[in-house]
């Protein structure tokens, strides 16, 4: 079985700089949380279907796909209904990563879990990963990327785990708090690591 390194971090954290590093220097298969979550509400699936069963077409766009704004305004509002769509999403998201995680063909996978800690999933993973930032700098980054409020940005962080939450998990650390901060060097240290834990596993 291959060895899976689950990475996680919080928003802003640089979580997807570092997925692609290891992917594009070192040829690392990644499974995605955040795409296996929209690849079970496409349209034709089984999730998207059962979400316009509940809620009517008006959840769907015009060409079918689902109106993610629609449905965060209801389950924002109703939090039954957050329940119910977690327990609809959360095994086929699931079972969807486990799956793509058997097709792996690179020495070991990462599974990219951004509410691994929120969700207690890193059970699905043999070792965890931690990319870390101070949190002011999270706040920053998110007003900046996503052009929200820096009250938004604040609520969104409290929302998550904190910082030693998710470094309570952690196996291993990579810092990204700096603005230049070198992540190569530390992904290069852990590609080694990793690749010799899974010539172990074997």
């Amino acid at each position: 079985m291959t060895l899976v390194i689950g990475l996680t971090g919080g928003i802003a954290s640089g979580k997807t700089t570092v997925a692609n590093l290891f992917r594009d220097q070192y040829a690392i298969d990644i499974v995605d949380a955040d795409v296996v979550a929209r690849e079970v509400v496409e349209p034709g699936s089984a999730g998207l279907h059962a979400i316009s069963a509940r809620y009517g077409k008006n959840i769907l766009w015009d060409d079918g796909t689902l109106n993610r704004a629609a449905l965060r305004e209801i389950i924002f509002t109703d939090i039954k209904e957050k329940q119910w769509l977690d327990s609809l999403l959360h095994p086929m998201i699931r079972e969807s990563m486990q799956i793509q995680l058997q097709q792996v063909q690179s020495e070991y996978a990462l599974l990219v879990i951004p509410l691994m800690v929120e969700n207690n999933l890193q059970q699905l993973a043999d070792h965890i990963l931690v990319v870390d930032v101070d949190e002011e700098i999270q706040i920053q980054r998110t007003v900046n990327r996503d052009g929200v409020s820096r009250e938004q940005a604040e609520s969104i962080l409290r929302s998550q785990a904190s910082r030693a939450e998710r470094l309570a998990i952690a196996d291993d650390v990579i810092t990204n708090s700096s603005q230049n901060q070198q992540l190569l060097p530390q992904v290069a240290k852990l590609h080694k690591k990793y690749l010799e834990m899974s010539m172990a596993n074997q």
